[in-house]
């Protein structure tokens, strides 16, 4: 996978990838540079169809501190029409995270402040320390979420994102649980070991049906029922029964065996 300058991005031979933000000396904040090398490191990622699914961590004490003060000082001498364009390019990353066609799961610990409770938003599932830190922290310094909103909205509804997007409070990892915006919190020595229960998990099940059903649910919305959503609903079960893996894992269910993209357990020794 291609060399970063503000990212690490590793594949795993297990068929996931784990992407770092490494900038940990600058507590993992945002730059342009970090911005357009996320939307490329998505791109490559959305194009590689081997991949089950995709990790986003933040290497050091934080996931992320938001945005780079020296960044922000750059752009509040900059024109509109300029701004513009630096905001455009935030909204591209996190519209390209929200749709890509592989699951994401966000491993937070330490500091999620403004931008990075965007991406925590925009993958499908997120975990956390108890201890961790998550702000919307713009009104402090003059700014709003609005890049962010959309997606801050969907993850924690719109009464809780308007309390803290108002008020710029900090809340743990138990209060973001509370909120919907993690799925879970744990322990913060027991994170590493409570990352490899949910890869483990998500390595047992098929890679083409986590990404049927991704798009599945972006295609329900709401859930509102209409004609075209009762048509989709009924073609997709059609297609991913006569698939290949579809196939295999019916076939595996009746035969009591484990279907082949499962890992094989490790033999254990004499």
């Amino acid at each position: 996978m291609s060399d970063f300058h503000t990212l690490e991005l590793i594949g795993d031979p297990r068929g996931f990838a784990t992407l770092w933000l490494n900038r940990p000396e600058k507590n993992n904040a945002f730059n342009a540079q970090m911005i357009r090398e996320l939307i490329v490191a998505l791109d490559q990622l959305q194009a590689d169809p081997s991949l089950r699914f995709l990790l986003i961590r933040g290497r050091g004490k934080h996931f992320s501190a938001g945005a780079d003060l020296a960044w922000m000082q750059q752009s509040a001498n900059l024109d509109y029409n300029t701004n513009l364009d630096d905001a455009r390019e935030l909204a591209e990353l996190m519209y390209s995270l929200e749709r890509l066609k592989m699951p994401s799961l966000a491993v937070v610990q330490g500091a999620a402040f403004g931008g990075a409770l965007g991406l925590i938003s925009c993958c499908d599932m997120a975990i956390a320390a108890d201890d961790a830190q998550f702000c919307l922290s713009e009104v402090r310094i003059g700014l709003a979420p609005a890049v962010i909103s959309p997606f801050v909205v969907q993850a924690m509804g719109e009464r809780a994102t308007r309390r803290y997007a108002l008020t710029a409070e900090r809340f743990d990892g138990v209060r973001a649980q509370q909120l919907g915006l993690v799925a879970e919190c744990y322990p913060a020595a027991e994170l590493e070991q409570q990352v490899e229960q949910w890869i483990d998990n998500l390595l047992l099940n098929s890679p083409q049906a986590m990404r049927v059903s991704k798009a599945l649910l972006r295609e329900m919305g709401d859930g509102e029922l209409t004609p075209a959503r009762r048509r989709y609903c009924e073609n997709t079960i059609a297609r991913i029964r006569i698939s290949g893996e579809g196939q295999e894992g019916l076939r595996a269910f009746l035969d009591k065996r484990p279907p082949t993209w499962q890992p094989r357990k490790k033999e254990s020794r004499p």
